[in-house]
């Protein structure tokens, strides 16, 4: 009966099947009663198979479908080129109760542009559709027909290996290169104009393979009506932004880095959207996507509202979304940004501007719920994948499964690493030995969640300079630094994330609108050696199992000295399962070469695999090579060995195992200088 909809009788409309139509169109619904059902419940996960613009053959004849959410619309009509923009031709009917309108518009076809016309009591707005697959390149804010299913994927095998690896990646090694893809490079002979995904496609993968990260994470990919908000302000979360090219295009970037090894995460906002008024607020002429309550549903900070995660369809609209995402996409991982503005009710309030929950707290219990449905259906229905919380407060749990009582997510950033760092690395040399603590801190707490060491694009932008202008020195000084820095980021427990730039040392702030300054590269001892330090730093992390097997495992990490703070020296051993395998890390945050004393736990030599401060980086050459071990116990440790720690700099050292004949039974080469 769900599908026979010339029955136009007011008895028929009144029928809580939801199937039926108000008034009697032409053509059979793409809706079931289990449909409408599941939308009602807010568990309709693949609801983008039937909202939106899809082709359609209804009795021979091609056209589109068009299907939209707007329960307190009196009318709404598709309008575009297909009906020269007349609503009278385009008047969609309305399915009771779930408030959607749909109708089938012969003749419609791919690359149609389009909007609804929605009207509630008289007051007429034109909308872009909330499930668009694609948009006009702004400034224009319509609509576009397309064709999601014609691309032919070749990446079968990665997703086949991601399925089976499903619970292996905690184990495995991951880096992520953070791009903002408009200004990663802009074209050489026009650089005005914004890059398309295709043109940049292998240039960015065989850039980021040859450095050696696991995955790219991109700034947000849906469409923004600002390019000024690096995309974190939404208006269409089903449309790959139209500014560097079609979908087809998006899905052979994504299909070739995965041709290529290489994972592909997608910055992704469900905490709110903008007040554009072609987009979601108050879309029906109530406050639909978003609370009515301003103390709930504003941001007053950004300007944007926030998604009412109390409606069953709206929550089933953001995790739709996701699942479109991994679904049509073929993306590894969601890292969802501005968690915390979604957990707390008095994010960024004053008291009085914001209401307490139903037992007076300030924990934002919808929020909450749908964070832990979305991750529970994404991860079920796409094994392998990846979600990433942006959450800067304590909230306990965000990597606990959420049968345990946690969030679900799979990794969190550690935003208190990132700054204690960062400020630790503005410090002065001289002054070091008074902030000792806030590298040691970290370590009390790194294995509470599975957390990624980021330097993000928020680190260079605002003011607060770039990582190389930020460290105090000169120009060898700063550089060293860099190095430095990385070297402890790439061997501390977590996996880990650079925004692009930061691999070469750019001076500038990073500007959205124009390109990375690839001309740096020219200065092969500073911007280059600091290119080359990265990739080796990569190189190691992926080869060394000790420095990814027990990321999120205090038994990955130990430390040998953390007390050295009047010479700002550290010393700790990062560990395999299997404890024979391990790494010696030292680090020395001042400019003066020391000679000193580590412990260890094994009679063996250690052969130096790593030196921040070898020439072949631009440094000064203060490497240490095979280092033998001594029977004197140090550092509570049976043996020890005496090195020389480089001025500003990071040596790594693992143990040498040798065979019956006395012979190294490792015998791979780590680095050019060695």
């Amino acid at each position: 009966m769900a599908n026979n909809v010339n029955v136009p009788s007011e008895k028929k409309d009144a029928d809580m099947t939801g199937a039926t139509c108000k008034s009697s169109p032409s053509f059979s619904t793409v809706f079931s009663d289990y449909d409408f059902y599941l939308l009602g419940e807010g568990k309709l996960w693949k609801s983008y198979e039937k909202l939106g613009a899809h082709h359609r053959v209804v009795d021979g004849i091609e056209g589109v479908n068009f299907v939209v959410w707007a329960p307190n619309a009196t009318s709404v009509s598709v309008v575009g080129d297909f009906n020269d923009w007349d609503p009278g031709r385009g008047a969609m009917h309305k399915h009771y109760p779930s408030g959607l309108w749909e109708t089938f518009v012969p003749g419609a076809a791919f690359g149609d542009v389009y909007k609804y016309r929605v009207e509630n009591n008289g007051a007429v707005t034109e909308r872009a559709d909330p499930v668009g697959f694609y948009a006009e390149q702004p400034p224009k804010t319509a609509s576009v027909v397309a064709d999601l299913d014609s691309y032919h994927w070749h990446d079968e095998s990665w997703l086949e290996r991601r399925r089976e690896d499903e619970s292996k990646w905690v184990r495995k090694p991951i880096s992520i290169y953070e791009v903002h893809f408009g200004s990663w490079v802009r074209p050489a002979d026009d650089p005005g104009r914004l890059p398309t995904y295709r043109e940049v496609a292998e240039q960015l993968v065989d850039y980021v393979k040859r450095l050696g990260y696991t995955h790219i994470e991109f700034l947000p990919l849906a469409e923004h009506p600002l390019l000024g908000s690096w995309g974190y302000q939404v208006i269409g979360m089903y449309s790959v932004t139209s500014r560097y090219g079609r979908p087809e295009d998006f899905m052979y970037l994504v299909d070739l880095c995965h041709q290529n090894n290489i994972g592909v995460i997608v910055d992704w906002v469900p905490a709110h959207f903008p007040k554009d008024s072609h987009g979601l607020r108050r879309f029906d002429g109530t406050a639909l996507y978003e609370y009515e309550d301003p103390r709930l549903g504003e941001h007053r900070d950004w300007g944007t509202l926030i998604f009412n995660y109390s409606r069953n369809e709206v929550r089933n609209y953001l995790i739709s979304n996701a699942f479109f995402w991994f679904d049509k996409y073929h993306i590894d991982g969601l890292r969802v940004d501005a968690v915390a503005s979604m957990l707390y009710l008095d994010f960024s309030r004053d008291a009085g501007d914001w209401t307490p929950n139903k037992y007076g707290g300030r924990e934002n219990l919808e929020a909450v719920d749908f964070l832990k449905e979305l991750n529970v259906e994404t991860h079920k229905s796409f094994p392998g994948i990846l979600t990433i919380a942006e959450e800067s407060t304590t909230w306990p749990g965000v990597c606990r499964p959420v049968c345990d009582g946690g969030l679900g997510f799979s990794m969190k950033w550690n935003m208190g690493w990132m700054h204690d760092a960062l400020n630790y690395c503005h410090e002065d040399p001289i002054y070091r030995k008074y902030h000792h603590d806030q590298m040691t801190f970290s370590i009390m707490y790194a294995f509470s969640e599975n957390f990624v060491l980021p330097i993000s694009h928020d680190e260079v932008v605002h003011g607060k300079g770039t990582v190389i202008s930020n460290v105090p020195g000169d120009l060898w000084q700063k550089f060293a630094q860099a190095r430095l820095l990385y070297s402890y980021m790439w061997t501390h427990p977590g996996k880990k994330l650079l925004f692009m730039g930061c691999e070469f040392g750019q001076w500038k702030e990073w500007n959205y609108d124009g390109s990375l300054d690839w001309g740096l590269l020219n200065y092969d001892d500073t911007h280059g050696g600091l290119q080359r330090c990265v990739a080796d730093l990569n190189k190691i992390y992926q080869t060394e199992t000790a420095l990814h097997d027990l990321d999120f495992d205090w038994h990955g990490f130990e430390w040998i000295n953390c007390n050295s703070w009047e010479e700002s020296v550290f010393a700790y051993m990062r560990k395999a399962e299997n404890p024979r395998d391990h790494i010696v890390v030292v680090l020395n945050f001042t400019p003066v070469p020391r000679r000193k004393r580590f412990g260890v736990p094994e009679k063996v030599d250690y052969q130096e695999i790593f030196c921040s401060d070898a020439p072949f980086y631009g440094g000064s050459g203060a490497g240490n090579g095979l280092v033998k071990t001594q029977g004197t116990p140090w550092d509570d440790k049976p043996y020890s060995f005496e090195v020389l720690v480089p001025p500003l700099g990071a040596s790594f050292f693992k143990p040498v195992w040798r065979d019956k004949d006395g012979l190294p039974i490792d015998k791979k080469n780590y680095a050019p200088w060695l």
